[in-house]
């Protein structure tokens, strides 16, 4: 199963990004979404499960969950947007990843055997950032694959 994830795409849904994500099976946006128009267009791709980060608080995407639980493929991931707001031990709690944006960074980290995962800004490039998502493959046996991809902008 191949999952794409994004986040910070501040409404703006760069068309370079669509051809990324075209053979996911799930797209996970973890937040600061702006545009609801992002998640319709996404959808057209894949299912789509998405949070609301700190810049969608008013506006349509208010109502998305603050943080979220997905199971995929028998694998549980934790999706929030600011990872400084994790308030809970993702081992104790089972999670295969912990996926999170906010700082426009990507990450790939391994912790006590969890992906933490922030596919950076695929949205408007802040400072000297790459501009990015990332894509979580889940085979039967082993690990979650994870690797971020860079936009040709």
């Amino acid at each position: 199963m191949k999952i794409g994830v994004v986040s910070d795409s501040h409404s703006l849904l760069r068309p370079e990004l669509l051809p990324l994500l075209a053979d996911s099976d799930h797209i996970l946006h973890i937040g600061d979404i702006g545009d609801p128009e992002i998640l319709a267009m996404l959808v057209r791709i894949a299912p789509v499960t998405a949070i609301r980060g700190n810049i969608d608080t008013y506006g349509p995407c208010s109502n998305l969950p603050e943080t979220e639980v997905v199971t995929l493929a028998g694998s549980d991931f934790y999706l929030l947007h600011d990872l400084n707001q994790l308030d809970l031990d993702p081992a104790a709690a089972g999670f295969a990843a912990i996926l999170s944006g906010h700082s426009h960074r990507p990450v790939i980290e391994w912790k006590r055997g969890i992906l933490y995962l922030n596919p950076g800004s695929c949205g408007p490039r802040r400072f000297n950032l790459p501009v990015t998502c990332a894509q979580i493959i889940i085979l039967p046996i082993g690990p979650l694959e994870a690797k971020i991809l860079q936009l040709p902008v």
